[in-house]
């Protein structure tokens, strides 16, 4: 039986209300305007570091993208694909939720506005929403943490997701609600492209021990459902926040079977951003609610955690902008984590603290783009960097290279345990 709560209730309740006004029968499709777009992407990225358990060559694909907008009196119908070449795995078999195999499906959706206030998007579509600067706290949307280590564009951190989005503009606040049909999961650390730590063999792994979990896939009672609503309050948005479904990466574990699993998991949250003196300023706050361990005593399942977000960004001169953002996790019941610790595993701080710089500096009449994203937790002890420089030789050619440079004390922590996968990459794009 699907799994209710207060979240599901109200999204549910809401859409059921405005069935009528979404049953809009017959939709004129003819007499559209279409348009074709896209590009070619080549990239090459290779270890600094020897991994035992990865191929040196930690990126060598070539990329094609096409994308469709077709525009009607009542629609928009969006397609976009990319189809592509991955020399270092086997990509086998085409699987589009994890990414999988030669095409990857970013979106297929349908875009059509049945009331003066209402807008809806059906289909396959990329979603996000909060303030975080790659950090999220309310954004339960799935990730794709394979491309953004490897150096692929940063678009390709946000992975499509298979929704019903109803946007709704009342005077009072803005409302958007999302149902997920069907879990859609991270696209999380596997190890057949990156090394990772892994507690039950308490060693590095990678194409040795490719993570098998437990996936949530039953239609409609394996649903996600999430709620924002938002509103402008003297130039500073406002928005409050609530998600019901599970934890987006495999964190969990069933004792059983031996696989790691996605337990149940609801967040609440809220966020504020606005001009803060001669920059912009955020702060976003979450709850995640561990519903299968509120008690914070099995070991197998996570905790739950208040999460918290301090952001400000400003331009220090011209063209160059640098923005900070302080995180913070602070696991909940943290003695009786402690007690329920099984002998030899490593032990999690009960706050961690994460501190985020982003320095960009645009030169050549804005054609040259040079940028350095630094992630660092002092409770963690482990360092990740970003650099880039992106040139736009034309508005049709483009070349970037860049880093992801791992570094940690400990094998265990989040970005220690990438430490091995450090890489240096270099692309080459034609879009049209």
């Amino acid at each position: 039986m699907m799994k209710r709560n207060g979240i599901r209730y109200l999204i549910l309740a809401l859409l059921i209300t405005l069935a009528p006004v979404l049953s809009v029968q017959a939709i004129e499709l003819s007499a559209i305007d279409a348009t074709l777009y896209g590009f070619l992407d080549a990239r090459y990225g290779e270890r600094l570091q020897n991994d035992p358990y990865q191929e040196d060559a930690s990126l060598n694909e070539a990329r094609l993208q096409l994308g469709l907008n077709r525009m009607g009196d009542w629609t928009t119908l969006q397609l976009r694909a990319d189809f592509y070449h991955d020399e270092p795995v086997d990509q086998g078999d085409v699987e589009l939720e994890p990414g999988r195999g030669w095409v990857d499906l970013r979106e297929a959706n349908l875009l059509f506005t049945p009331h003066d206030i209402m807008d809806v998007k059906l289909g396959r579509q990329i979603l996000t929403w909060g303030t975080g600067d790659l950090v999220f706290i309310n954004d339960l949307f799935p990730k794709d943490w394979q491309s953004f280590f490897i150096g692929r564009d940063e678009e390709y951190l946000k992975a499509p997701s298979d929704a019903l989005l109803v946007s709704l503009f009342p005077a009072a606040f803005n409302i958007d609600l999302v149902y997920v049909p069907r879990f859609d999961p991270d696209r999380y650390i596997r190890g057949e492209r990156i090394s990772y730590f892994n507690p039950s063999l308490g060693r590095f792994a990678g194409q040795d021990a490719i993570v098998d979990p437990l996936l949530p896939d039953d239609w409609g009672d394996d649903a996600e459902y999430a709620l924002r609503l938002s509103k402008n309050l003297g130039g500073y948005e406002l928005s409050l926040y609530g998600y019901d479904g599970y934890w987006k990466s495999p964190s969990g574990f069933d004792p059983v079977t031996g696989r790691a699993s996605f337990p149940e998991l609801s967040v609440y949250g809220a966020s504020l951003r606005g001009t803060v003196g001669p920059g912009i300023g955020n702060v976003e706050i979450g709850y995640y609610d561990s519903r299968q361990d509120r008690d914070g005593d099995d070991p197998f399942v996570p905790n739950s955690e208040l999460r918290l977000l301090v952001g400000y960004e400003q331009e220090l001169v011209r063209n160059v902008t640098l923005a900070g953002q302080y995180y913070l996790e602070a696991l909940q019941k943290y003695g009786k984590y402690e007690q329920s610790l099984p002998v030899g595993m490593a032990k999690r701080d009960e706050y961690r603290h994460l501190l985020t710089a982003r320095l960009t500096w645009m030169l050549l009449n804005q054609n040259l783009k040079v940028s350095l994203f630094a992630y660092y937790s002092p409770s963690d002890e482990d360092v990740y960097l970003r650099p880039n420089l992106t040139y736009k030789i034309s508005d049709a050619w483009m070349v970037t290279a860049g880093g992801n440079i791992f570094s940690g004390e400990e094998d265990y922590t989040f970005f220690g345990q990438f430490e091995n996968n450090t890489n240096l990459y270099a692309g080459l794009r034609y879009s049209f």
